[in-house]
């Protein structure tokens, strides 16, 4: 039997349980209701965002042979620099807080943690009366993964595993190694700076946090998954320092971005929001006597 199938298997089932648990515990069952009626709506909406994001996903998968040949022939090489910058802080931190139970913890936060940190906005976002923030996200990830293509072509360089292979061993394949596998699939060795694994989860949790008042649960949970994915690059001897530096920068600079070109004023009340009833957006009684020129105005931005 192909190696990966039980992995997939094993991946999709605990994301969707963990989806659901977190979906009625974060969202709410009356709230979670409404997201198969948000759903299509708002994701026709986003339909250019959407069509750019697959877009980029499907790029990176097929074109990764390409690239990577692209990128051995003119990249940066940048291994060595990356070394002497950090030296061997990945080593100390393997030598120093490895330990089964620690191994166990952050290889199931690497694939299972991480897969499920990223789906599950999706679901609360898509139970928001506004399609914004849901847009945002799918922005976010876009520019995650195009600026990290590009940068995985124009920068040649190897993880701690490959470099000091006697002084940092590769936990997450140690422990399973089956998930060399799965991670084959979707990632070469040189794909190390910057650290999307870090980035993405940086972008989600900064999500979390700019929506507190909608889901004030999810953020410090977000937070801790967010937190365990980013030392489980290092731990797992994946990725270094620097390369998590970048990645925490990428995402910061990706949501800023998603935000700018996202405007809630935009979106002509489709989202599902409309003023309060007997009152008008400036506070003014629906009984009032309209403004003539307030058929215009509304036309004009229809």
């Amino acid at each position: 039997m192909n190696p990966l199938l039980p992995v997939v298997t094993s991946v999709l089932f605990w994301v969707a349980a963990m989806c659901l648990v977190a979906g009625v515990a974060i969202v709410g069952p009356r709230r979670l209701y409404g997201v198969g009626g948000n759903l299509v709506p708002y994701l026709r909406e986003s339909r250019r965002e959407v069509a750019v994001l697959l877009v980029v996903l499907v790029v990176s998968g097929v074109g990764r042979p390409a690239l990577q040949s692209v990128s051995e022939v003119f990249g940066l090489r940048l291994t060595g620099a990356i070394l002497a910058l950090e030296g061997d802080f990945v080593a100390w931190l393997q030598g120093n807080f490895q330990s089964p139970r620690l191994t166990l913890y952050f290889s199931s936060i690497y694939v299972f943690g991480y897969a499920f940190l990223l789906v599950f906005p999706f679901i609360a976002y898509a139970a928001l009366p506004r399609s914004t923030t849901l847009k945002r996200l799918i922005v976010a990830y876009t520019l995650n993964y195009a600026l990290g293509l590009v940068l995985y072509t124009v920068v040649l360089a190897y993880g701690p595993r490959n470099v000091m292979p006697d002084a940092v061993t590769s936990l997450l394949y140690t422990f399973n190694p089956n998930f060399q596998t799965l991670t084959g699939e979707v990632n070469v060795e040189t794909n190390v700076f910057p650290s999307l694994h870090t980035s993405l989860s940086v972008t989600v949790a900064t999500f979390a946090a700019l929506t507190r008042e909608e889901y004030p649960a999810w953020t410090p949970i977000a937070w801790w998954i967010a937190g365990s994915v980013v030392v489980s690059t290092m731990y797992l001897g994946i990725h270094w320092l620097t390369d998590v530096v970048f990645g925490t920068a990428l995402a910061l600079g990706c949501v800023y971005a998603a935000y700018r070109y996202v405007d809630p004023d935009e979106e002509d009340g489709s989202d599902g929001t409309e003023p309060d009833d007997g009152e008008s957006d400036d506070g003014e009684s629906d009984d009032a006597e309209p403004d003539e020129t307030e058929p215009e105005s509304w036309e004009t931005n229809a």
